[in-house]
């Protein structure tokens, strides 16, 4: 077989490990998931029911255009109809882009650590990656600018950053898109842009009426609680958008999903009690890490990364047996540390109770 060198050397994405598959090999009766930014409280009613209420023939391709979702979606973020394009999930979106835009001789900006993704399609597209180091967890925008070149093509912002949970400031992110190239696409992805509580948080899609190189990334696998359905949407100018379309597979957003989607767009109030409880949550694991003087990022999304000062594998081995899954840093980048998705009260506090066990383990070992 004729694979692409860049295909042998890569490994597929490694999501987070199944409840089914972890209570079959630990033997356990209950596991609490929070590896994947899953919404802990699943999603709106009016999304269930929507899906309850489908009565058409499961053997109708799905609308293309996702012409009805358009119209909700355009509504929402207050843009032209023909200023989105949708995806399975804003995962396809990322690889939309890159089909579009990476090829060899080209390169790609990007922070590091940061959503894989980004990386992964453009060595598929076999373009050049460069990767500029978090400071603090932030993005280095000054250390990222001086990477841009005539061959740079794509420049990634991950705001909140996954895994950090840090965002860009508005002032910081119009200094750096002011000095862009206008022939280079700047990507921001805003998987957790709901969740969001900062003042100084940009209002991106406005941006992109005066950086006609700019297209804003969303999704509703995330607070909306859709993510089995893979649902998401880029914002862009309409030239950005019709360049993009081609791209695109012609059935890629599924009936379902569109129908949910529309239902949970309308539900903003279920929005913002997610955001109200996540908000609660990140308290609960502020207040952990302060009294066990562990070092972690202030996160506008709906996870936490925490730094344990030792091997992230080993923490997350330790809370795996006792039926809580979460990701090891080990694989994002920060080797001592374990990044947990906000969970429900109930599901925060029980974690913390088997983290604090944990290091009482270590205290006695030492």
């Amino acid at each position: 077989m004729k694979w692409k060198s860049a295909v042998r050397q890569l490994k597929p994405y490694q999501p987070g490990r199944s409840t089914q598959e972890v209570k079959r090999q630990y033997g356990l009766e209950s596991i609490i998931k929070l590896a994947s930014n899953e919404n802990p409280f699943g999603s709106s009613e009016a999304a269930k029911e929507s899906i309850r209420n489908f009565s058409d023939s499961f053997a109708i391709y799905p609308d293309g255009y996702a012409t009805f979702l358009r119209t909700a979606v355009a509504n929402h973020v207050g843009v032209k109809e023909t200023e989105l394009i949708f995806g399975n999930g804003s995962d396809e979106i990322i690889q939309i882009i890159s089909r579009s835009l990476l090829y060899p001789k080209t390169n790609t900006v990007m922070a590091a650590p940061t959503f894989p993704q980004y990386r992964h399609n453009a060595v598929i597209e076999g373009a050049e990656v460069r990767e500029v180091q978090l400071i603090d967890g932030a993005h280095d925008l000054t250390g990222m600018l001086e990477q841009i070149d005539e061959n740079t093509a794509v420049v990634w912002l991950c705001t909140p950053n996954n895994p950090t949970g840090v965002y860009i400031p508005t002032d910081d992110l119009v200094a750096f898109l002011d000095r862009v190239p206008k022939d280079v696409l700047v990507v921001i992805d805003e998987a957790y842009f709901e969740y969001v509580v900062a003042d100084d948080y940009p209002d991106s899609v406005k941006l992109i009426n005066s950086y006609p190189n700019l297209i804003v990334l969303r999704t509703f696998s995330k607070i909306y609680g859709l993510a089995s359905l893979r649902v998401g949407y880029g914002i862009a100018n309409e030239e950005i958008i019709r360049m993009l379309e081609p791209a695109r597979e012609p059935f890629n957003t599924n009936t379902l999903g569109q129908l949910a989607a529309i239902s949970a767009i309308d539900d903003q109030e279920f929005v913002t009690k997610c955001k109200q409880e996540n908000r609660k949550g990140l308290q609960q694991y502020y207040r952990f890490c302060e009294e066990e003087n562990l070092k972690y990022y202030q996160s506008q999304g709906n996870f936490i990364l925490i730094d344990f000062g030792t091997s992230g594998d080993e923490v997350f081995q330790f809370l795996l047996e006792r039926g809580f899954i979460v990701r090891s840093g080990n694989a994002l980048g920060f080797p001592s540390s374990v990044r947990v998705t906000v969970g429900s009260p109930e599901q925060n506090e029980a974690i913390i109770a088997i983290m604090k066990e944990y290091l009482a383990s270590k205290t006695v070992n030492a």
